[in-house]
């Protein structure tokens, strides 16, 4: 069994709560120490017990908190070491940083937690597919394309966090600057409706649980057309469909085998 809330999703802080009868983790920490605090006790949980973050890149929307956090609760941080160099000076001292290489699997309380590279404007990102007994989360947001190495690694998995950014009708018309655009489009980027869609149709078998779609722009997108496109794939699966938001938690879904 795995239980996940995303604490935050979006451009102002992103935090990813995943915990299991054993441990319990954070995948980012975009938010501040307080609101972290906030939002795990809105899906009844607590930061109390934390064993590690892991973090995906170094902007700023990822980890703003990440160091009082670390500071605060004396808990391991695990990132690239392109990341753990990249990090803003504001995030300061972290008591244990972890360096691992894209690729490399680490467990810790029971949680598996096995890391792949992206396609981001970052240093060194990757992205999480985390295993514990038996059920599989996929994790893929921030990434401007999804090649084969991201398709494969989440293959089979009981439930997705997937990015869906950005409506290109929206970004083309918006308020955005060429160049921003041109950033948010780009092969390494965000991923689009339509190629968030793409990816999830080719993940679709009949394990899937749930996905949960995030990072969606408050600019560029609505949650309700994100939803309706993502129904359009689905069809009759039975999985469940719910859009992050980037001012309240997520449900706190869980996952079992």
């Amino acid at each position: 069994m795995l239980r996940f809330s995303l604490l935050g999703s979006g451009s102002s802080g992103n935090a990813l709560l995943i915990a299991s009868e054993t441990g319990k983790i954070l995948i980012d920490s975009g938010l501040s120490f307080k609101q972290l605090k906030l939002r795990a006790e809105a899906v009844g949980e607590t930061l109390d017990g934390l064993a590690a973050v892991f973090v995906t890149h170094e902007h700023r929307d990822h980890v703003n908190g990440l160091g009082t956090l670390a500071r605060r609760l004396n808990v391991p941080v695990y990132a690239t070491a392109g990341t753990l160099e990249g990090l803003p000076g504001a995030v300061g001292e972290l008591p244990c940083a972890q360096a691992f290489e894209a690729g490399d699997t680490i467990a810790v309380d029971g949680l598996s937690l096995t890391s792949f590279s992206v396609c981001h404007d970052a240093a060194d990102p990757v992205s999480y597919i985390v295993r514990c007994g038996g059920v599989k989360l996929g994790v893929a947001s921030d990434l401007g394309h999804a090649p084969t190495l991201v398709k494969t690694r989440l293959q089979g998995a009981d439930a997705l966090i997937l990015e869906s950014n950005y409506c290109p009708d929206m970004l083309r018309h918006g308020r955005y600057p060429p160049s921003v655009q041109q950033r948010i489009n780009g092969r390494h980027g965000h991923l689009s409706n339509h190629a968030m869609n793409s990816l999830l149709s080719s993940l679709l078998h009949d394990g899937l649980q749930q996905v949960v779609i995030v990072h969606v722009s408050a600019e560029n997108n609505t949650p309700e057309l994100v939803e309706q496109l993502a129904a359009q794939v689905l069809g009759d699966h039975p999985a469940g469909v719910y859009v992050a938001r980037q001012d309240v938690p997520t449900p706190m879904f869980e996952i079992r085998r």
